[in-house]
Parts: C-alpha cells; sequence; structure tokens
C-alpha cells in the first residue's frame, strides 16, 4: 500500500462521491479509509507490527499519536458507548464546504467519525426511543424502564442503575460545600452559633440525643403508657410512650412559622404552594396552614409517629399530601445542609489541630421512604417539591431528567374512555396514571434536583410496595437489594388503605427489611456516620407518618407493632357517631348474624361453617333467586367457590381475575335469573365499582373493608325494574373481632348494643335513617 500520506493529502485526494459519504455517515468509506485498514492489519496480523512500525517511521509525529488515539478509541466503541458528537459532525461537514482549513477536519474528523460510527451502533442496539438524548448516560436512562434500580444484573454483565455520571460529583454529599450565594450558609452559622436554636430545632433535638442501653431495652421490652387528648380539628387524640409520660400537647390556634424552624427557602415559599388550599378557608386563622395541616405538622415536626385514618381522596387528601412533603423536605434539607457545612469545617481544618468528628450522616444517604399506591401520586409529590423548592420565577431549580419523568409518570387524558360514569371517590383515586410498579430516587443539593438518582446517591425514595418487593426480593434470591433502607429516618406511608386492595403483604415485607444493618459498606465514611446508625438503633430514631381512609386491624398492627420511634406515637381515634346504613336509599330489612369464634385465628373456619350450616340452606330454594354474596377476602371467595361446585348449585363467580367477556356473561346470566348466585369479591368493586343489575337477595359473608362500600351494595336494588320490595332482603355475618367495621356501618351507639347482645339484630331502613 505504500507509505501513508499526510492528513491534508488525503482529505484532498477524496472525490466528489467520497466527500457526500463522509458528510452523510460521518466516517470515510471504508474501501477508503487506509488508517482504518492499517489498525486492521494490526489487529489481525500481529507479527507484521514490526513491519508496520517501519513502514510507518517516516511519518510525521503528529500521524503517529493521531493513529494511537484512533485505536484507543476503536477498542472504547467495544467496551462502552461514547457520546455522541452528531452537532460537531455536523459543524465539521459545514466548515469543508465554506472552504475551512482542512488540517481541523484531519485532525478531527477521522476520530470523531468514529466515535460516531460506535455511537450509531449502540443506539440501533437499544429498544426505539421516542426522543433522542445527547450522552450515553441519558440513553442508558430510557433504556431502562424502571430507571431508579439500585441492582446489578451481573449474569448478564450489564448495570439496570440509573446512573447519571453527568450529574454524580454535583450531587455528591462528601465533595460539595455550602454555597455562600444562597443564604444557607448564613442560616447555618446562625443555628451553630445559638445554643438556644441549637437546642431547640426539632430535627436537631430528634437526631443528637444519644440513647443508652437501658432506654433501647425499655423501649423493647416494657409497654407504653399512654393518654388522651382532643384537639379541635383531628378530635380524639392518643399519646403512647415508653420511655416517659407525655406532657398535654395542646393545638395551637396560630403558628409562628419561625418556631417551627423551616429552611430558610421553604419559609418564602410554602404559603405560595398552600395558597389553594387556604383560600378555600372561610375564615384563616393564620396565613400559612389550614386548621387540618396546622395540627397534622405540629405532630410531625416533632418526629413524633402519626397515624391518621380519616385521609379521604375527596376533601382533604392533598392537604396532608403538602404537609407531609412539607415536612419530608424540610428534614431532607436541614440533614444536607448539616453535611456540607461540616464538609467546610473540615476543608479549613488547620493541619496539625486535634481533629474532631463530625458524625451527621448514615451508615446509606436515603434518608425519607413515601410509600404511594399509584405513579400519579409520585407525580404530584414531586411536583410539589420542586415548588417548594423554587423561590420564584427567576432563580428555579435545575432538575435533571424531568421530561422523562413526565412521559414515563403522566398521563394521557384521551387514554380515558368517555361516558364513563364513576363515583366521585372512585374518580378521585383512580386518576392519572394508576400503574402501581414503579421506584424512583431523587438527590436534592441546594439549588438542584436529581430525579432517578442511584438509591445509594438520593436522599428522597418514591416508591409503591411492589416496586420495593421487586428490589428486595425474598430470601434465597440472589439479586436482591435493601441496604438502602438500613438509614431512613422518616418513614411516609399514604393511601395504606389501598394497598388493602392491592398485596398487603408486599407491606409488610418491605417494614421487616427497614432499618437492618448493610451488608455492604458502599463507600461510606464511617468517621462521618452517627452512633445511632453504628449501634443498629436506627428504628428507634426513624419517623413513621401513616395515613390511610380507614381504621383496619392489619394497618394498625403495623403502627402498634412495627413502630419503635423513642419520642412516642400519636394516633387519631375518632368513632363514627353514624354508619353508612344512614345512606341507603331502598326500604330494606337488615338482619345481622353474629357468629362466636373462640379467637381471632378461629374466625375464618367459624364463619365458613356457619355460612354452609346456617345461611345457605335458607336461600337454596327457587324462590330465593337472584342472591348476590358479597365477599372481601379472596382466599374466602376460593373456598366458598370450591364449594359450591363440589355441591353442584347453580352459581356464577366474579372476582378481580374474571376476563371481561366472562364479567359480561355472568352479570346477564344472574340479571335473567339463569344463575341463582352470583358470587361477588370486593377487590373486583374496588377497581371496576359495576353496577350489579337484578338483585333481590343480598349477602354479605363478611363486614366491608370501606364503610361506603355496603350502602353502594344495597342501593344496586334500585337498579332492577321488576323487583318487589317485599322479597328484598340483606343478611350480614359479623363477629366481636369486626367491631370497627361494624361501627363504621351502623354507627358506635349500635355496636356497642350488639356486641353486649348475642342475639341477632334485625334493622329495617326506610331510606331517611
Amino acid at each position: 500500500m505504500g507509505k501513508r500520506r499526510g492528513g491534508r493529502e488525503l482529505i484532498r485526494s477524496l472525490n466528489k462521491k467520497q466527500k457526500k459519504h463522509l458528510r452523510e455517515f460521518g466516517e470515510e468509506h471504508p474501501f477508503y479509509d487506509k488508517v482504518l485498514l492499517l489498525l486492521l492489519l494490526h489487529l489481525c496480523f500481529p507479527f507484521q507490527s514490526e513491519d508496520s512500525d517501519k513502514s510507518s517511521a517516516e511519518s510525521d509525529s503528529e500521524t503517529e499519536v493521531e493513529q494511537v488515539s484512533v485505536y484507543h478509541k476503536l477498542l472504547a466503541t467495544l467496551k462502552t458507548s461514547p457520546e455522541s458528537e452528531s452537532e460537531e459532525e455536523e459543524d465539521e461537514s459545514e466548515s469543508e464546504t465554506a472552504g475551512e482549513s482542512e488540517a481541523e477536519m484531519d485532525s478531527e474528523g477521522s476520530q470523531e467519525a468514529r466515535e460516531a460510527d460506535g455511537d450509531e451502533e449502540e443506539k440501533n442496539d437499544i429498544a426505539e426511543q421516542k426522543e433522542a438524548t445527547g450522552t450515553a448516560e441519558q440513553m442508558l436512562s430510557q433504556e431502562q424502564a424502571e430507571g431508579a434500580d439500585t441492582s446489578c444484573d451481573l449474569s448478564h454483565g450489564v448495570i439496570e442503575e440509573f446512573t447519571d455520571v453527568k450529574h454524580e460529583s454535583e450531587f455528591s454529599l462528601e465533595t460539595n460545600f455550602m454555597e455562600e450565594e444562597s443564604g444557607d450558609c448564613n442560616a447555618d452559622k446562625r443555628d451553630s452559633n445559638s445554643s438556644q436554636a441549637f437546642s431547640e430545632d426539632p430535627f436537631k433535638q430528634h437526631m443528637d440525643r444519644e440513647l443508652e442501653e437501658k432506654e433501647v431495652e425499655k423501649i423493647s421490652v416494657l409497654p407504653k403508657t399512654s393518654s388522651q387528648s382532643k384537639w379541635p380539628r383531628l378530635g380524639q387524640l392518643t399519646f403512647s410512650s415508653t420511655l416517659e409520660k407525655h406532657k398535654s400537647m395542646k393545638a395551637d390556634k396560630e403558628v409562628d412559622v419561625k418556631q417551627l424552624y423551616l429552611h430558610k427557602p421553604l419559609e418564602s415559599t410554602w404559603p405560595k404552594v398552600n395558597k389553594e388550599f387556604l383560600s378555600s378557608v372561610s375564615k384563616p386563622s393564620d396565613a400559612f396552614f389550614t386548621p387540618l395541616q396546622r395540627e397534622l405538622f405540629c405532630i410531625m415536626n416533632t418526629y413524633r409517629d402519626l397515624f391518621y385514618p380519616e385521609r379521604n381522596a375527596l376533601t382533604n387528601g392533598e392537604e396532608i399530601r403538602l404537609a407531609y412533603c412539607l415536612h419530608a423536605l424540610n428534614h431532607v434539607l436541614k440533614a444536607n445542609a448539616q453535611v456540607l457545612s461540616n464538609n467546610a469545617r473540615r476543608r479549613d481544618q488547620k493541619p496539625g489541630t486535634d481533629s474532631v468528628d463530625y458524625r451527621d450522616q448514615g451508615l446509606t444517604r436515603p434518608k425519607v421512604l413515601m410509600v404511594v399506591p399509584f405513579r400519579e401520586c409520585a407525580l404530584r409529590i414531586v411536583h410539589i417539591f420542586i415548588s417548594l423548592l423554587e423561590v420564584n420565577e427567576k432563580r428555579k431549580i435545575d432538575v435533571s431528567n424531568k421530561k422523562r419523568f413526565k412521559g414515563e409518570f403522566g398521563s394521557d387524558p384521551d387514554e380515558k374512555p368517555p361516558n364513563l360514569k364513576r363515583p366521585e371517590d372512585y374518580e378521585a383515586v383512580f386518576a392519572g396514571n394508576i400503574d402501581d410498579h414503579f421506584r424512583i430516587g431523587i438527590g436534592i443539593l441546594q439549588k438542584s434536583m436529581r430525579l432517578y438518582a442511584p438509591f445509594y446517591s438520593s436522599d428522597i425514595i418514591i416508591a409503591s410496595p411492589l416496586g420495593m418487593r421487586t428490589i428486595i426480593g425474598a430470601e434465597g434470591e440472589k439479586k436482591r437489594d435493601f441496604d438502602f433502607l438500613s438509614s431512613i429516618e422518616i418513614l411516609i406511608i399514604d393511601q395504606a388503605d389501598i394497598y388493602l386492595m392491592q398485596n398487603w403483604e408486599h407491606v409488610l415485607h418491605l417494614i421487616k427489611h427497614m432499618n437492618l444493618l448493610p451488608l455492604d459498606s458502599h463507600g461510606v465514611d464511617f468517621s462521618r456516620v452517627r452512633m445511632l446508625n453504628l449501634n443498629n438503633w436506627s428504628k428507634y430514631y426513624r419517623q413513621t407518618l401513616l395515613f390511610s381512609a380507614l381504621q383496619d386491624p392489619q394497618i394498625n398492627s403495623v403502627f402498634n407493632k412495627h413502630c419503635f420511634n423513642y419520642t412516642g406515637q400519636v394516633a387519631i381515634r375518632n368513632v363514627p357517631l353514624s354508619g353508612s346504613i344512614s345512606q341507603v336509599v331502598v326500604q330494606l330489612p337488615h338482619v345481622f348474624q353474629r357468629l362466636e369464634a373462640e379467637d381471632v385465628t378461629s374466625v375464618i373456619d367459624t364463619r365458613f361453617q356457619y355460612f354452609i350450616d346456617r345461611i345457605l340452606p335458607e336461600y337454596r330454594d327457587a324462590i330465593m333467586s337472584h342472591t348476590l354474596i358479597y365477599i372481601p377476602s379472596y382466599f374466602d371467595y376460593v373456598r366458598l367457590r370450591n364449594y359450591f361446585k363440589k355441591e353442584g348449585l347453580n352459581f356464577t363467580p366474579i372476582c378481580e381475575y374474571t376476563k371481561k367477556a366472562a364479567v359480561c356473561r355472568a352479570r346477564r346470566f344472574f340479571l335473567k335469573g339463569e344463575k341463582q348466585f352470583l358470587l361477588f369479591t370486593e377487590r373486583f368493586h374496588f377497581y371496576k365499582r359495576y353496577t350489579i343489575k337484578g338483585i333481590r337477595n343480598l349477602i354479605f359473608y363478611e363486614l366491608p373493608t370501606y364503610s361506603h362500600f355496603y350502602s353502594e351494595i344495597c342501593n344496586m336494588m334500585k337498579a332492577t325494574d321488576n323487583g318487589v320490595d317485599a322479597t328484598w332482603t340483606c343478611t350480614v355475618l359479623y363477629s366481636k373481632y369486626d367491631a370497627q367495621k361494624l361501627a363504621a356501618v351502623v354507627g358506635i351507639d349500635r355496636t356497642a348494643q350488639m356486641l353486649q347482645s348475642k342475639k341477632n339484630v334485625h334493622l329495617f331502613v326506610t331510606g331517611e335513617n
């Protein structure tokens, strides 16, 4: 092939066809690319390397350096996906046509052409993307459907974790310092110089207290002492603690923002974000909180555990969401500010002086875990965070990966089918994107927010129970990770009642893996780790905020048995005065039949035996047709379905797993009377809310989880055109362990009478009760 020509001579030797190929594809055609051919000879025939070196010895030094760099670039394309430089390629092609120096094309064009070639190959390997990104890291982020994972698939050699390498150093707590112009540094100095502020700030009071071993033993062994209090908006409160008796807390009518010790940006942004709810209050007592928010935040800010079972998606859901978002963000900003200011102190420390221990971190970085049921909830939370961090329109924060986040967590309004009429509470709960499998890490540092941050570089994690379950895994699985939960300081479980309809086992599985010692160090600086984390006492400092639409034994169990906060717990325990039975609009006799069970574990078998012995024989006659059996538990549904099949009864089943065509057939058979019984699960009603026509006899195998479902099912009887009112019946099975559900249906007064009496209770509702 002779000696290699100089760079300028190569460019000048290109004809129009070759130049056109270079402009279109960013590289010279392989047939004419002599440099590439030389490299291929080096790779394929290593024994000729000496001859090749001799033949290229006469070339200038710049050519040799260029050749080596191109070789390394080619090898790099086989290992990683380089950044796309299509814009530079276009600039170079334009510069060539404009008559710019050919030396520039020679020095940069050959390298960037090969980089573009590797970039194009990487794009072909990635699944179809809606939008092309400018960096390899962003392309990797779009390739991962659940980009917030922190797990690595070693078997396939592919890292599933979304690694935003470009912003990693910007969001690292260890390598950053407090910015003077942000004002946060001055606030931190003010707090550090004032011993009074240091002692009164709830964050520092809670995190800086060092428990003794005797106190930890008391929390683990001794029962809790409780006290009662009544607040104007929350109602009846129960304070419980092990270490000390609670002082009587009173709800403040007005709140001074300075006494709340909010981080500086939040003092100015919170009134603007909360303006919508403040305007709805007729006579606001203060300019910052609604009455409900004020009392809830006063409890949150003391770092006590909180259980609020009166969350309503229609009325107060967004108010509560704003309140706990403010508390979570305030906690993260304070914790990060403490780390950044200590970084500056360590940097400014003179050599030779005694080193001071700045223990301000946990074993892992994530501090707040927010468990929500749907992607729409996560979307609203992130929007609240952004609004709280943006002081004004001129000082907007930098949010990375925001476009991708909107695409994955947003929803298309056109996807909702038209003319779909559902109750208002259904529309409020299932608004937006209702996918229940997601998890996302959020890193916050001063004026910036990074979405899809790796969990070990995140401050806040927002996830669904299913999203957490898939990454935590089960015992024995090779691919599982839960070390990022080791230092969670605030756990927020919102809309806990919905998890009863999804899978409550996922919530219990998550709780069991909270605040455990990590299996790996994950690069932590142990000289900065708090002693409470090293002693494995994190669970005694964790604050748990639990919000639900109802009181349920399973939810109560989580709050009572899995919350060990040394500051104590606060639970709202209001009793319903009137039940949902008052909302029944049809004239219907209600028969509540009590069954006796020795303990909670025997209730399931006792109920089944009572049903097949006492209830079912009365409905076997053909006269008692059109009987709907409402079953809350799917396991009870399977048990009854198998029994009905075994006995050869004329029935049709509908559950949450029934296909749409089978549901239509079952509804039609039941309406026409071709099927005498209809087995109907509560979860199907929760997710679909279909109106079942043709009901004449109604049996509640167990009281519904949601009290308003009782009135909804009963009111379906009015949809029957040819029904006779006198033949309508309603039978309900209950036990003494169903006290909470019973009170929500019939009211507290009737519940007390029914539990004291062992006789069956007959109630007749005229529609005006």
